[in-house]
């Protein structure tokens, strides 16, 4: 896949036209501060297409960019965020369920992005099962692979397929953009 444009078209926070206009849909979910604005980025080969923050829980509506005029990039906001009211907290909670399971999104497909050097968090499993449970299409990729020397890499992408029970994870780090291409291709075959 070769993304020749990518641009912001909206933030929503409930129903809107967006959600039903026939486009593929690639939603980006993590913890706070996984990096998933960073894996958007070097995927669309954009450096400041989305915003990222290094405060935790910036992402406080659902994102989408328009990808090669043809399918959205949809960057939903963090779990696990931090300096936010329990209020706050609990209406993105709502927001990310209500987009990933209760919208039905005709063509989604959902990219998980787990910590690659720090490993799943129990919420990371928590939001693996839900999406499990509701039949979606997902795509788990370790990102900040590049924080671990070559010859942990192997064994900590072992670790996760075995903590995870899922397979397989994709190697990534936004940071060098090493597994990109795999992931665009995997991409482009979903959609």
């Amino acid at each position: 896949m070769n993304i020749k444009t990518a641009v912001f078209v909206k933030g929503i926070n409930g129903t809107d036209p967006i959600l039903d206009d026939g486009r593929p849909q690639v939603a980006f979910i993590g913890r706070s501060n996984v990096g998933k604005s960073s894996v958007i980025n070097s995927l669309t080969g954009q450096k400041d297409l989305v915003r990222s923050s290094p405060r935790p829980g910036k992402t406080r509506e659902i994102n989408f960019f328009l990808v090669n005029n043809k399918a959205y990039f949809v960057d939903l906001p963090g779990y696990g965020y931090a300096r936010m009211s329990p209020k706050e907290k609990e209406h993105l909670q709502r927001l990310i369920l209500w987009y990933l399971v209760d919208e039905k999104i005709a063509d989604q497909t959902v990219v998980l992005i787990i910590d690659g050097n720090v490993g799943p968090t129990g919420m990371d499993l928590e939001m693996l099962l839900l999406l499990q449970e509701h039949n979606l299409e997902i795509i788990v990729i370790a990102n900040k692979m590049d924080k671990l020397k070559k010859g942990q890499q192997a064994k900590r992408l072992a670790e996760l397929q075995d903590q995870l029970g899922v397979e397989p994870i994709l190697p990534y780090s936004a940071e060098t953009h090493d597994g990109r291409e795999a992931l665009l291709r995997i991409l482009l075959e979903a959609n």
